[in-house]
């Protein structure tokens, strides 16, 4: 299988009623929309307001996973890091779940592991309401950038991997 096969899932989650908490939604949302225009026929994407234990079997379809959402830890504008499998008990917070505990499941249910990643977008609000703030719709392009160049060159993530923007 070459590099540009390869199944490309861009997974994003969080609340879109909660202003910027909706950055993983809106990512795959746009990429979608892109890959469609473009042709790109390799590349797929879900969302969903937080991760579950079900994901483990939506991502075991893939060789490559993106997980992106929104973040309130001090980044700058987006980072990107590769996930490991980890079963670290279930945070019972915003997220159900985290994606290395949702790859932890998929290697040992499905005995795969696809090459996973995690796309933090740096949001600024969360009162309850629909939109994002004009910071955080910078980031947001700004990681449509990165994913798009993700999906265009695969094999170059580790040039770019753990970089923030």
């Amino acid at each position: 299988m070459t590099k540009t096969d390869k199944k490309i899932l861009i997974y994003g989650y969080g609340n879109p009623g909660r202003y910027d908490d909706g950055l993983g939604i809106k990512l795959a949302e746009e990429i979608e929309a892109w890959t469609e225009k473009t042709g790109i026929g390799n590349v797929y994407c879900e969302t969903n307001y937080q991760l579950n234990i079900e994901d483990a079997e939506i991502i075991s379809n893939y060789d490559i996973v993106i997980f992106a959402d929104a973040s309130e830890e001090d980044i700058d504008n987006i980072s990107l890091s590769m996930l490991s499998p980890s079963d670290s008990k279930i945070e019972f917070s915003m997220h159900a779940v985290s994606p290395a505990f949702v790859l932890d499941l998929c290697k040992k249910i499905y005995n795969k592991k696809p090459e996973t990643y995690l796309i933090h977008i740096k949001g600024y609000e969360w009162q309850f309401s629909e939109g994002l703030s004009k910071k955080a719709q910078n980031n947001l392009n700004q990681a449509i950038e990165q994913a798009r160049s993700i999906i265009l060159n695969p094999g170059k993530l580790a040039g770019i991997l753990n970089k923030t923007a």
